[in-house]
């Protein structure tokens, strides 16, 4: 086989990162944009020795559970790679996932149970982080998502999958900033003012919390001038801050943020707590499927663990500390952020939570001086999961169980493949929840006994 050879496949299955399996004699082509039983006519585009990538020429006979996207930017934006599928069909997809990660645990027998689904799959996306650009000649502001595999913006007027505001919001700074004279960000000379729009949007309060992140150190009077403009014409928005991040880098915000007009945190609650967001705070961008999540870990604490001392790692704004904490003893909470751990004290005071203490430090560094034993442990790491010596050390402070949370099956696989060969422990469960619906990404929590 060929770069450009075209041929006629069956997808059999879905790949971790949304493509279409095909096999050709055994040998694996993954296709863009298919479904589960798609026969397909396909081009290859790329051939390696084990497997080949290859796009589609024409759909012969759709998938059954293939459907019209209701955003039509769903091929060109890299946002929804799973949209072109009915919903119920995406989520067992992605239990499969979870089950085809499991596999590599090898002779561990646990069956995965179905995808809790959102409680909404349209309008749910919280957090909006918009890179900025403009055109070469007109210097139009162009602000969206980058198109699949590359780092061209789509430019977005309209996206479904989040609060309708924000769509007005972001229209506003490109109309406003060609007006104050505010150029986009021209990633390949690092020129240009202003780099990314952040929005905040809060489902309990349906304020938002929007951040200009400028490729500066300060705050030019025209940045300042467009911020009170956004503050000034949107009720809706709770506060506008400048981000400062002047790095050749792909990070989106840089360290230091400054609030100009109004507040610097929407409130967002979860279960009967209300939390404090801020720009550089993580909190779940789906809040109220990732309530569902909470209730999860809280009720199988209180049927499970009698009055327990609880340790919340890599705790971002002690969001999981906060909602268990009364049905625990304690909760020790640690993140190494230290504008979520202010937060998070200030959450603590004002809802009069005296049994939660907050650390802000690494967890692999607290794991090592920490000398006192918990009944659950929480891990709620990032997407590139925990190294070796924090579950080594996690296994040594839990005297019971391990409750991981993660957001990709396939470090959690790896992790959870330690934990049983190395330190012996047994995986008691594995759940799924669909926070991002119509992409590929999945959360699990994870019950693990010491």
């Amino acid at each position: 086989m060929q770069t450009a050879d075209e041929m006629t496949v069956k997808i059999e299955s879905l790949s971790n990162l949304g493509y279409g399996i095909a096999k050709i004699d055994g040998f694996v082509v993954f296709i863009e944009n298919s479904c589960p039983g798609d026969i397909l006519k396909i081009k290859l585009t790329k051939v390696t020795k084990n497997y080949a990538y290859a796009q589609i020429v024409e759909i012969i006979e759709p998938s059954l559970h293939r459907i019209k996207p209701f955003c039509p930017m769903q091929k060109v934006c890299g946002a929804c790679q799973l949209q072109f599928i009915d919903y119920e069909y995406q989520l067992e997809l992605k239990q499969k996932i979870v089950q085809d990660a499991i596999k590599n645990l090898g002779n561990i027998d646990i069956e995965i149970p179905k995808t809790i689904p959102s409680p909404e799959i349209k309008n749910y996306r919280r957090k909006i982080q918009y890179p900025i650009s403009q055109t070469k000649n007109s210097g139009r502001i162009l602000a969206g998502y980058y198109q699949q595999k590359t780092h061209e913006i789509v430019n977005i007027k309209y996206c479904p999958i989040q609060p309708e505001i924000c769509d007005k919001i972001i229209e506003f700074i490109r109309n406003k900033a060609n007006e104050f004279g505010i150029t986009g960000y021209i990633e390949k000379t690092h020129s240009g003012d202003l780099r990314h729009v952040v929005i905040r949007n809060s489902a309990y309060s349906k304020k938002n919390l929007v951040a200009l992140v400028i490729n500066n150190t300060k705050a030019s009077d025209n940045i300042k001038k467009l911020a009170k403009s956004i503050f000034d014409e949107f009720d809706e928005v709770s506060g506008v801050c400048v981000n400062f991040n002047n790095k050749q880098t792909n990070v989106i915000l840089g360290k230091d943020t400054k609030c100009l007009f109004g507040s610097d945190y929407i409130e967002e609650k979860i279960l009967d707590k209300i939390f404090k967001i801020g720009v550089n705070t993580f909190f779940q961008i789906n809040p109220v499927s990732a309530e569902n999540i909470f209730k999860y870990v809280k009720d199988y604490i209180k049927a499970n663990l009698k009055s327990p001392i609880v340790l919340d790692a890599y705790a971002g704004i002690t969001s999981f500390g906060i909602v268990i904490s009364d049905v625990c003893k304690q909760v020790v909470s640690v993140e190494e952020n230290k504008d979520s751990c202010i937060l998070a004290n200030e959450v603590l005071l004002e809802n009069n939570i005296t049994n939660v203490e907050v650390h802000n430090m690494d967890a692999a560094k607290f794991f090592e001086q920490e000398t006192r034993k918990f009944d659950a442990i929480i891990l709620d790491p990032p997407r590139k999961g925990c190294t070796k010596e924090s579950l080594d050390y996690a296994y040594k402070l839990a005297k019971d169980t391990i409750i991981y949370v993660s957001c990709n099956p396939a470090t959690l696989a790896r992790d959870l493949k330690y934990l049983t060969e190395v330190k012996g422990c047994r995986i008691q469960s594995i759940q799924p929840f669909d926070m991002f619906c119509h992409t590929y990404h999945i959360e699990n929590v994870a019950i693990i006994k010491i």
